[in-house]
């Protein structure tokens, strides 16, 4: 490789779908708000 900065010489290894990735990233998030959410629901009603 002479030219290690020529980004035709570099294979994209690991295609990604980004809207997958994203949806995904949103999803976990939202699924871990919820948790802590219930979480804080959960402990506000035992000390009250």
């Amino acid at each position: 490789m002479d030219n290690v900065r020529d980004p035709r010489l570099h294979v994209n290894e690991e295609p990604r779908d980004d809207f997958q990735d994203t949806a995904m990233g949103f999803t976990v998030m939202f699924g871990f708000m919820v948790v802590v959410f219930a979480a804080a629901v959960i402990v506000k009603a035992i000390i009250s």
